[in-house]
């Protein structure tokens, strides 16, 4: 059984930073790619970044040079840091994690950016 732990959401005025941190857990060989999906009310859900073992990275559009994706010395957490956010950025935040032939999901953190 994997999972996924998310932390680091909360509340922030536009322009601050949050650091939004993954740590996976259980049993599992390796993992392929670790990925941000962000969800906001009444939207769908969409990719913010991923990132692979190799460390190649990709970012949506709408948070190119503002948010950064790594992953930890020990592999299996993944980071998000968030800088100059705005208020369309606010959204749950969820981390994907592929393992395999299987993915698995977090439970989600909120991130709220007022204006």
């Amino acid at each position: 059984q994997v999972q996924l732990v998310e932390s680091g959401g909360g509340l922030v005025q536009a322009g601050g930073s949050l650091r939004l941190s993954c740590v996976a857990s259980g049993s599992f060989f390796s993992i392929n790619t670790m990925t941000w999906y962000r969800q906001a009310p009444g939207k769908q859900r969409e990719l913010v970044a991923g990132i692979t073992t190799d460390g190649s990275t990709n970012y949506a559009d709408s948070v190119k040079g503002r948010f950064t994706i790594s992953r930890g010395n020990a592999k299996n957490t993944v980071n998000l840091q968030m800088n100059s956010l705005k208020p369309e950025d606010t959204a749950v935040y969820y981390c994907n994690v592929v393992m395999g032939f299987r993915t698995y999901w977090g439970q989600g953190t909120q991130v709220t950016v007022s204006s």
